[in-house]
């Protein structure tokens, strides 16, 4: 009996899987060994267990880049390196991201130019709500405009399940009605940052038209032309609304190496291998918190931000996050980019187990510091 369990656990160690550097491609994607720079690789090396296992099994790649580098790479579950994964609300994002690129540009007045005026073929100025008239895209990229818009509120007027049967969602999203406050619901000036938090992807899209009105382009062509081709991402699937609008508010497919990119972006102030993509001014404006959705959790332009716990004291981190459990963080203090993608889509545990993936197998693997 001894001398089997001994073949057993020697079939394990044979069948592991041993740490191995991502391939380097044609890409751009710089690699490095993630043994050398101290990284904890048996812990990496139990992520294949993990996603093998029936509680991970929409999980399908997990991704680091530190400093630029690509350290870790894996595919599970159906995924490929070739796969165009729907990122879902990650997209928000990089809406955001051609916001600023837009603005960069001088096609935009910054995060304080009003929304209205690019749509008056839309909406008549004469008898606008004040508060309308008053909405800047920065209300808009904070999720905290005066619209009753919140999906995650069924009744909603806002909600996006509406929008996404409407014939015209520009139209739907610059008619939604003036929100309202119950009792227990925290007003603006009550709120942290002077602003009160509701997820509304309807803002969201239409940051993405007001980019199309302002560069004249559909929104596939310019996030090519601004953002796409400078990273060097060739396979990309962007959706578009009922009015042919593209969809700036999620669905946009990327490659994971693509999609570490994006955050890679975002991580070194709006560079990618030393060239300038987007202002870094404009990424420090992303990367600033404006409202509190929930407790231990902030947002800035589009993008999340969460605590979690390194070595013993929590750490925030930012995210780009989407439905399914999709995300990109990027941590700057560790010089961090991981991307997990996952298909769980409108399940409950999909966040929360990309989540402590994020925790336990990135972060729990980090090198010491020195």
């Amino acid at each position: 009996m001894r001398h089997l369990l001994g073949l057993i656990a020697l079939a394990a160690a044979t069948t592991a899987v041993a740490y191995d550097m991502p391939a380097r491609l044609d890409d751009g994607w710089p690699v490095a060994d993630a043994a050398a720079l101290g990284w904890d690789t048996a812990r990496l090396d139990r992520l294949a267990t993990t996603l093998s296992e029936e509680s991970h099994a929409g999980v399908t790649s997990v991704l680091i880049a530190q400093r630029g580098q690509l350290i870790y790479e894996t595919y599970a579950n159906g995924g490929s390196r070739d796969q165009l994964n729907d990122m879902r609300s990650a997209t928000k994002t990089v809406t955001a991201l051609l916001v600023g690129a837009a603005a960069d540009r001088g096609r935009l007045a910054g995060a304080q130019a009003k929304v209205y005026p690019w749509f008056r073929d839309k909406v008549r100025a004469r008898g606008l709500d004040p508060r309308k008239a008053a909405m800047t895209l920065e209300d808009l990229l904070s999720m905290s405009s005066a619209w009753e818009c919140d999906d995650e509120n069924a009744f909603s007027s806002g909600n996006e399940e509406r929008m996404y049967v409407s014939e015209d969602w520009t139209a739907f999203a610059l008619n939604l009605p003036i929100r309202g406050y119950a009792p227990w619901q925290k007003r603006p000036p009550e709120s942290p940052y002077g602003r009160a938090f509701s997820y509304c992807t309807a803002g969201s899209f239409l940051l993405g038209a007001t980019v199309e009105r302002a560069t004249g382009q559909p929104l596939a062509q310019f996030a090519h032309d601004a953002l796409e081709q400078p990273l060097g991402i060739t396979q990309v699937q962007w959706n578009r609304s009922s009015e042919g609008i593209g969809m700036g508010g999620g669905g946009t497919r990327y490659r994971t190496r693509d999609a570490a990119k994006l955050g890679e972006l975002l991580r070194d102030a709006g560079r990618w291998q030393g060239r300038p993509v987007i202002s870094a001014g404009w990424i420090a404006a992303m990367l600033t918190p404006r409202a509190v959705p929930r407790d231990n959790t902030e947002y800035g332009y589009q993008i999340w931000r969460f605590r979690f716990p390194v070595r013993g004291h929590d750490e925030w981190v930012w995210a780009m996050s989407g439905n399914g459990g999709n995300y990109v963080f990027v941590a700057p203090q560790f010089a961090l980019v991981a991307v997990i993608t996952s298909t769980s889509y409108n399940m409950r545990a999909a966040h929360p187990r990309s989540q402590a993936l994020f925790g336990d197998a990135v972060l729990g693997a980090l090198p010491a510091p020195r």
